[in-house]
C-alpha cells in the first residue's frame, strides 16, 4: 500500500465498508467497528485491526511493514507501514479484518476467513 487513498480503495472493494473516523481522524469501518484508521504514531504508517496472535506473527515475519508500540501491545490492532512490498499481504489481512468484524450473514456470502 502505497497511501491511505490505496487503503481506502482496497477497503471500499470489500462489502458494507465505510469511510468513517476514529478518535477524529480518517477510518474504514464496518458495522460501526474500525477495521483501518489513520491513527498511527508516525504518518508513515496506518492501523489495522488484527487479533493479538496474528500481529506477533506479521511482526517477527515481516518487521519492515508490519510494528507496534507500548501504546498498541496486547491490543488487536498493528501498524503498518506504507510503501513495503507487501501489498497482497496487507490487502489480505484487510479483507480478514472486514472479516472478523462482519454479520455471519456477510461472512456466508463472503466465504471462509481469507
Amino acid at each position: 500500500m502505497r497511501d491511505w487513498n490505496a487503503v481506502v480503495a482496497a477497503g471500499l472493494a470489500l462489502p458494507g465498508v465505510e469511510l468513517g473516523t476514529t478518535y477524529g481522524q480518517p477510518a474504514l469501518k464496518v458495522r460501526g467497528k474500525m477495521i483501518a484508521a489513520t491513527t498511527a504514531p508516525e504518518p508513515g504508517s496506518f492501523v489495522l485491526h488484527a487479533s493479538v496472535d496474528d500481529k506477533a506473527i506479521l511482526i517477527d515475519t515481516d518487521p519492515m511493514t508490519f510494528w507496534e508500540t507500548d501504546h498498541y501491545r496486547c491490543w488487536p490492532a498493528v501498524l503498518v507501514r506504507y510503501g513495503t512490498p507487501a501489498t497482497d499481504r496487507i490487502e489480505g489481512l484487510l479483507a480478514r479484518a472486514w472479516w472478523d468484524r462482519s454479520s455471519v450473514a456477510e461472512r456466508k456470502r463472503y466465504g471462509g476467513r481469507p
